[in-house]
């Protein structure tokens, strides 16, 4: 059994065979690179990292792992308007979370700089870059369209000593921001957009989150990639479909440089429905206040995950379920949250709560006694013990369950019918006791002594049971009631001519601020998962304080997924 298999007691996660495994063998077997395999995992520090993120570090570090090698963590801080430590750090966190680790092999783009500007100086020097004083908005009108050609810049030809003296001058801070950029020289007609005279350089003056005001032009992030993967030694820079299209330009930039030549492998972005894997779309959900904050449990960010009460674990098994490609597709969210609930059912102890709850009196039982019921803390784990749960003749349940005129098929609670409190008694229903405005704020019953625990002597049968606390010994606690952030399968699917926040779900979140919980929970840690009877998997929330519990819902009980997979097996 895996590491992977004793972690989550997954029996079917599937052996890691795929195109790029099967790539990197080959290469190995070939005795590339000596037989070694170097691999690096490249963010952008501009924002915190998603699922989709993920999929990309689990890929990088895993593959690493497999074939006994290394990965590096590289930043790739190039664009120091949108880049913070803050996201630094949070990435950091979330890798590790992940339960990967890049030991002393930290590295940035930053590092790399003072090397970068000295090989730009070098493709000056052999004709194949020079200084372009066209707009931003003049450039991307002159590189034509994926059906017409390019045109070159009047500044194309001109001699190498005017575009190093140029670029001195720009680096010295001479010129204002914008007004002139360092340009590759390769091919204006190329039908792959990104050959078309890439920028390498622009004036922006920006301080940088580590080099401070050192720099007053600053490498893009197509300049900077590949040369720091050659810097770095890696073998194989394994990276999402979207910069298939760039792989020519990197083989470009260093080819002329004559450098090391690391192995590009493109794989499928990850897409999951119900959400956004954007990092653009996820910036504008925070800032324009749909969210909030880059940790909120409705988002896809690890951190909003890990809020929310994922645990690494089932990210990892989910990724091991999609496996890799080279074809984009969408993966239901209902087997991301299959795999969070066989998860949680294995590891969650279970407790009692009630979300809305109604009094429910007990009229025959003694006043002001107070029992001890013993309620298991785990079926699926035997070693998890029992619990005391207080029990007395007040007690709460869930409002839903009990109806004064019950609908067909309800079987809980309703006038003169006898259902079974959990771990409990037989109760019947005597009446209900209404406030002014005709709503039943309390229940009444009787329950039979005999049944404590188990069912009737007598042998009579019930149709629900329900969870309970008592009311007396509750805890009030909040709970957030997690829904998906979008109303649609496919969040950019939105009516023409409106904006694409028109399909945010505008019940995304319901708060409850009057639930009542074991008062086993009352020192429950900041991030414990549990799953309240009946309601679904919980997690203590980082706003929960002694005396004021705060629980987000993480998922629901009602497996759809495993429903859906029932029904394949059997050629519905």
């Amino acid at each position: 059994m895996s590491n992977h298999e004793k972690s989550t007691g997954n029996k079917e996660t599937p052996e890691r065979s795929d195109f790029i495994r099967e790539i990197i063998k080959r290469d190995v077997a070939d005795g590339k690179n000596g037989g070694k395999v170097a691999t690096r995992w490249p963010p952008e520090p501009n924002a915190y990292i998603h699922i989709g993120h993920a999929k990309a570090i689990n890929i990088n570090f895993g593959i690493a792992e497999e074939f006994s090698g290394k990965c590096n963590l590289r930043f790739d801080d190039t664009n120091p308007t949108r880049e913070e430590q803050e996201f630094v750090d949070a990435i950091k966190q979330d890798i590790r979370w992940l339960g990967f680790d890049w030991e002393e092999r930290e590295y940035y783009a930053s590092d790399y700089f003072d090397r970068l500007y000295e090989w730009a100086v070098e493709l000056i020097k052999k004709g194949k870059a020079y200084v372009c004083d066209l707009s931003a908005e003049e450039v991307s009108k002159t590189r034509g369209t994926l059906t017409t050609p390019g045109t070159h810049s009047p500044y194309r030809n001109r001699p190498v000593d005017e575009n190093l003296d140029l670029l001195e001058r720009m680096r010295a801070g001479e010129f204002p921001d914008g007004s002139r950029t360092l340009r590759a020289k390769i091919d204006m007609v190329h039908p792959n957009m990104n050959m078309r005279d890439p920028v390498m350089y622009r004036i922006l003056r920006a301080t940088h989150h580590r080099t401070g005001d050192k720099w007053c032009i600053y490498p893009t992030y197509d300049w900077a990639h590949g040369q720091s993967d050659s810097i770095e030694g890696i073998t194989h820079s394994l990276c999402s479909i979207e910069f298939e299209n760039h792989r020519p330009l990197y083989n470009w930039f260093l080819d002329e440089l004559g450098v090391h030549h690391p192995r590009q492998i493109e794989f499928a972005r990850l897409n999951i429905t119900y959400t956004v894997l954007s990092k653009r779309r996820l910036v504008e959900l925070v800032n324009g206040g749909h969210v909030e904050g880059y940790d909120d449990p409705r988002l896809p960010t690890l951190a909003g995950l890990r809020r929310r009460g994922y645990t690494p674990e089932v990210i990892r098994e989910f990724l091991a379920l999609i496996g890799v490609d080279k074809t984009d597709s969408t993966v239901d969210v209902q087997l991301l949250e299959h795999c969070l609930r066989r998860n949680l059912n294995l590891r969650s102890p279970r407790r009692m709560g009630v979300l809305r709850p109604v009094r429910l009196v007990i009229d025959n039982y003694p006043e002001g006694r107070v029992e001890e019921m013993e309620a298991v803390n785990n079926p699926e784990d035997a070693s998890a013990g029992t619990r005391a749960v207080p029990f007395s003749k007040v007690l709460y349940i869930e409002r839903d369950d009990f109806r004064e005129v019950p609908p067909p098929k309800y079987w809980r609670l309703a006038p003169g019918r006898e259902v079974r409190l959990r771990y409990a008694y037989f109760v019947t229903c005597t009446g209900v006791v209404k406030d002014d405005a005709g709503n039943v704020v309390e229940v009444h019953c009787t329950y039979d002594p005999a049944t404590k625990g188990g069912d009737a002597p007598d042998g009579r049968k019930v149709k629900a049971t329900l969870h309970w606390v008592s009311a007396e010994h509750a805890l009030q606690a909040e709970v957030r009631l997690y829904d998906h952030l979008f109303i649609k399968k496919d969040p950019t699917d939105y009516p023409e001519g409106a904006d694409w926040t028109a399909n945010l779900n505008p019940k995304s979140l319901e708060v409850i601020t009057n639930a009542r919980v074991e008062e086993s929970l009352a020192d429950a840690a900041v991030g414990s998962r549990w799953q309240f009877e009946r309601l679904g998997y919980f997690c203590v929330d980082p706003d929960s304080r002694p005396g004021a519990l705060v629980f987000n819902r993480t998922v629901t009980l009602r497996d759809t997924w495993a429903k859906i997979q029932k029904a394949q097996k059997a050629g519905k």
